[in-house]
């Protein structure tokens, strides 16, 4: 009998997904009402995650969902805005990248940066010809990070309920 390798790479620990990108908001970036338009947000947002994933999975990871984006504060044009994202979860193929975005205030810039929004987003790892491909395994380092792994699986599990619920109803 021959041994195959794995396809599955060996785990790298949360921390070596972690990527922050940071940016000042600019008149650009505005919206109607004067505050930096929230699809700005949304791309920096998918920017650093794809970034974490990429980095995580050593290759090619492509957006396949945003499960949830919150935004808890309005951005202004002249804040530093810093956007945190890590690997939380691994499937086979697929990641759950967590960001959160901090604003530093152009007017108070020695307060506590502000929490801006929230956001999870589903990577899958990609080959060359665009097929998913296997991503190692994300390895938990801290509670936190413990607790980030079992809040992706919950939302792991809500995506693929709504997911069944709503094909059984388009059959029925």
């Amino acid at each position: 009998m021959t041994d195959h390798p794995s396809t599955v790479p060996a785990g790298k620990p949360t921390s070596y997904s972690r990527v922050t990108l940071s940016r000042i908001m600019t008149a650009v970036d505005v919206n109607l009402y004067g505050t930096v338009h929230g699809g700005v947000l949304m791309k920096f947002v998918d920017d650093v995650a794809g970034a974490a994933a990429a980095r995580h999975s050593g290759g090619t990871a492509v957006t396949a969902s945003i499960d949830e984006i919150v935004f808890s504060e309005p951005v202004r044009v002249g804040d530093l805005v810093h956007a945190h994202a890590q690997v939380n979860w691994t499937g086979n193929t697929s990641m759950e990248v967590g960001v959160r975005v901090v604003a530093e205030r152009w007017d108070s810039a020695e307060d506590e940066p502000v929490r801006v929004a929230t956001a999870y987003l589903v990577f899958v790892g990609v080959d060359v010809g665009g097929a998913p491909r296997a991503v190692r395994p994300v390895l938990p380092e801290t509670p936190e990070d413990e607790r980030r792994f079992r809040e992706a699986e919950i939302r792991r599990a809500h995506r693929l309920a709504k997911r069944r619920a709503i094909q059984a109803h388009r059959a029925g």
